[in-house]
């Protein structure tokens, strides 16, 4: 999978600039919530009112400094119980915009309702990779898996958006196809994953509050 790689590399690339942060006392909640917070007001701002290049461009400046967060939890020793939920919670906003500044712009002046469609189902389909996900851990099921991860989601559809904004025809409904194709066989390949972790399983029965 490409995620990780990228994580890796993205990482590696942090990692000085975590040092210097981290000695000054930031923390990776801020960055956290900064780059959550940029990248929301450029889809926003942009994409939904079809800037799709700077939108794009810019989304993605973002994205990369939330990663920076897990450099900087690195350097300072350690992230905690929640900045790891503030992160993946952070993350599920990011996505919700993204995709609803494309659903806002192609069913208004961009005019195209089978993108708005598409972006609309890669929105649901990244929302089920990361739930089946967080319940099968949730349950003790490892469930790493997956063709098309949140990675690979921003890539294709930032890459898509980006390269429309400066012409190139198609460029997003491309994008989005293979996002939506990708994204079915991941929720596919997490559900059959699943179910061969949950072989001679039993859920244990939560107590009753008293």
């Amino acid at each position: 999978m490409l995620g990780s790689g990228a994580r890796a590399a993205v990482g590696r690339f942090w990692a000085p600039v975590a040092v210097r942060l981290a000695r000054a006392g930031v923390t990776p909640d801020m960055v956290t919530v900064t780059g959550t917070v940029g990248a929301i007001a450029a889809a926003v701002t942009l994409i939904a009112h079809g800037v799709l290049f700077w939108g794009a461009f810019t989304v993605t400046l973002f994205v990369l400094l939330d990663m920076l967060d897990g450099a900087l939890a690195r350097a300072r020793g350690g992230g905690s119980a929640f900045g790891a939920v503030l992160d993946s919670t952070c993350d599920r906003a990011v996505d919700a915009a993204v995709f609803g500044a494309l659903v806002w712009w192609y069913t208004g002046a961009g005019d195209d309702r089978l993108l708005a469609l598409l972006a609309l189902v890669g929105l649901t389909l990244g929302v089920l990779t990361s739930y089946i996900k967080a319940r099968a851990e949730g349950v003790g099921i490892p469930c790493d898996v997956g063709l098309v991860e949140r990675t690979e989601r921003l890539i294709l559809v930032l890459t898509g958006t980006g390269f429309t904004g400066l012409g190139i025809p198609y460029a997003v409904d491309v994008g989005l196809w293979l996002l939506v194709v990708g994204g079915v066989v991941t929720v596919g390949q997490r559900v059959v994953a699943v179910h061969r972790g949950a072989r001679g399983r039993a859920l244990t029965p939560t107590a009753p509050a008293p």
